[in-house]
């Protein structure tokens, strides 16, 4: 199974482990799901961890970050988006998100985004949230 994480669910996963983002993270750790990410989704998730209240909630040094960057984008399925898509219009940032969903060939693409949980589908892939997620990487495992 794999999964493009939207930033929104990384970084929640990463103030609260123990919510779903939190066990979704466990879960790719622990090898259920490969984990789909792109470089545009990877400097969205850099320059996030760098915002003024992300950085309090974390209270990691730069080096912390710039190393959890570093060994992430070694350990996800790195694609680069080979088509530029606009779908929604509302939030064109989220483009991003399904052009690595497209590229990795992912099944699922995972957000609390609403303007992504809206088109539900697209191209085959599933967009669910966290907690949808986490029951369907229960039900894999039975």
């Amino acid at each position: 199974m794999e999964a493009v994480l939207d930033t929104n669910v990384v970084v929640s996963a990463l103030i609260s482990p123990r919510g779903a983002p939190g066990r979704i993270i466990a879960a790719w750790r622990a090898g259920r799901f490969v984990y789909v990410s792109s470089p545009p989704l990877l400097q969205e998730l850099a320059r996030t961890l760098d915002y003024p209240r992300i950085r309090k909630y974390l209270a990691w040094t730069d080096n912390e970050r710039t190393e959890f960057m570093e060994t992430l984008s070694i350990a996800v399925k790195l694609v680069p988006p080979d088509e530029q898509l606009e779908v929604v219009a509302d939030d064109p940032a989220d483009d991003r998100v399904l052009e690595a969903a497209v590229a990795g060939a992912a099944g699922y693409l995972v957000t609390g985004d609403r303007h992504l949980l809206d088109l539900s589908v697209f191209r085959g892939i599933e967009i669910v949230t966290p907690v949808r997620f986490v029951t369907l990487l229960a039900i894999e495992r039975s």
